[in-house]
């Protein structure tokens, strides 16, 4: 394959990590919010139990409450999974830990719960979602959060900024840049990924398996940064991201 001419630049601002530091991220599939379904809510308790129990991987999403901490829950609102409306960062902690997930007996969960109830047996992908200006806050909450954590993990986000706030602030945590090309096609989405890249300092890339194969990220995988995809849903997919990536993040709607 023919190199990209931002090759250079790429390996000086965003070189490839030690194959030491990221080989656990390539040595088993990341379940999408736990392994949900069945009865499971996403970035549940019981969910990440359940990609325990498989032998994988968790993936999941954290977002910052009104007075910083760190919770665990994708959407910005809580109304599609919670009886709550309205968005989560109004809420502070003690509020949030008090909401009950949809269909569940299960509260929103804080990040330190689940780390202490992984406690190691599984690695873990930690997508940082950032909103407005809280993201060197939510940044500061996950960093304390794995403090003393001895199991396997990762920052990742879409955001540059919080690569670059872990590769400045706490250099030992994994970090992972997430991309999509959805609406950033041409040479303009080109440069904008390679300026994300830079800015990101990332050890791993996780990609939109829609956008497979991409000559972006073929030429981070080619020179030795590991390449996660997302979301594999279905066998044609999954055929995708294990041709032109490393490993899949995933989930199983035959189980929902």
């Amino acid at each position: 394959m023919r190199l990209s001419p931002f090759a250079r630049l790429d390996a000086h601002f965003a070189p490839a990590p030690e194959h030491r530091r990221v080989a656990f991220l390539t040595a088993q599939p990341f379940a999408h919010r736990g392994l949900h379904g069945a009865g499971r809510i996403e970035n549940s308790r019981a969910a990440f139990a359940a990609a325990i129990a498989a032998g994988h991987g968790i993936e999941l999403d954290v977002q910052a409450s009104r007075d910083g901490e760190a919770f665990v829950f994708h959407d910005e609102a809580l109304d599609r999974l919670t009886g709550e409306s309205g968005p989560l960062a109004n809420r502070s902690g003690a509020a949030l830990a008090a909401i009950a997930l949809r269909g569940s007996d299960e509260t929103m969960p804080r990040l330190d719960e689940i780390l202490a109830l992984v406690a190691g047996r599984a690695p873990i992908l930690i997508e940082v979602k950032t909103r407005g200006a809280n993201g060197g806050t939510l940044c500061l909450a996950v960093r304390r959060t794995l403090e003393g954590y001895r199991g396997q993990a990762a920052v990742m986000s879409f955001d540059p900024e919080v690569g670059r706030w872990f590769a400045e602030h706490a250099p030992r945590v994994v970090r992972g840049l997430v991309v999509t090309e959805e609406g950033q096609h041409g040479i303009g989405g080109y440069l904008r990924r390679h300026a994300a890249l830079w800015r990101a300092r990332p050890d791993f890339l996780a990609y939109d398996v829609r956008d497979l194969p991409s000559r972006f990220a073929a030429t981070a995988r080619t020179r030795g940064m590991p390449l996660l995809t997302w979301t594999v849903r279905d066998a044609v997919s999954e055929a995708t991201g294990m041709t032109h990536a490393d490993e899949i993040i995933y989930e199983r709607p035959e189980a929902a």
